[in-house]
């Protein structure tokens, strides 16, 4: 199939009654109109799927471990919806040839961005959700996230979390973060973020503040040897 965009719809558990929402969700704000105040782009429809994601992730959480806890509950979520998570989703379905970016952001391999591509999901099942209403969204994310879910038996513990543990369970106190720097246009920065624990300090770099503040922490536990 050489459409990507009918590749992509393809691979969807939905067939949309009105195709324009899957196009929507698919177009990048570097593609949309100055003149519509980016009303065309996907930010919207990923507001909506953001939401969805997170009401159908806490109920499949929630049958799926019922002798957990809420906050063992609240780490795995955390992980499922993150950007990282939400990009693997990105790769299986192949939603990157079917974004609909300028040939500028073409050039500067904005299809291969993480952050966007997790920016797409979102979108996309807010698109499905609009369209066809929460069951065809509950199908695709119990299909696509069924191997994140089922990959630790374990609730998953973030790099800052574990950071957090390992000062406080010294008497060290709270980590520090600070920014350091952002750089890029506003649809694709880089930001830098330096944590300080234990009397140590480590940078890490991320497409948002959350996911440097991750990459820091990890880069200072590995160098308390505690990673």
């Amino acid at each position: 199939m050489d459409d990507p965009v009918a590749a992509l719809a393809a691979r969807l558990p939905h067939v949309f009654a009105r195709p324009e929402l899957l196009l929507h969700a698919l177009t990048h704000r570097s593609a949309a109109d100055p003149r519509n105040q980016m009303l065309d782009s996907n930010e919207r429809l990923e507001f909506v799927g953001d939401r969805v994601l997170a009401l159908l992730m806490a109920e499949w959480l929630a049958e799926r471990f019922p002798a957990e806890r809420e906050g063992d509950l609240g780490k795995r979520l955390a992980v499922l919806v993150a950007q990282d998570a939400l990009a693997k989703v990105a790769a299986a379905l192949g939603i990157a040839p079917a974004l609909r970016v300028p040939a500028t952001e073409e050039r500067s391999g904005v299809r291969g961005r993480a952050s966007v591509l997790a920016d797409a999901v979102e979108a996309i099942l807010g698109a499905i959700y609009l369209d066809g209403g929460l069951g065809p969204a509950r199908e695709l994310v119990r299909r696509e996230w069924a191997p994140l879910l089922e990959a630790s038996a374990r609730p998953p513990v973030s790099p800052k979390t574990r950071l957090q543990e390992w000062t406080l369970g010294r008497g060290l106190g709270l980590p520090e973060y600070m920014p350091v720097s952002t750089t890029g246009p506003s649809h694709n920065p880089v930001f830098v973020v330096r944590v300080l624990a234990a009397g140590q300090a480590a940078e890490g770099t991320g497409e948002n503040k959350r996911a440097a503040e991750q990459a820091a922490a990890a880069q200072l536990l590995a160098g308390l040897g505690a990673a």
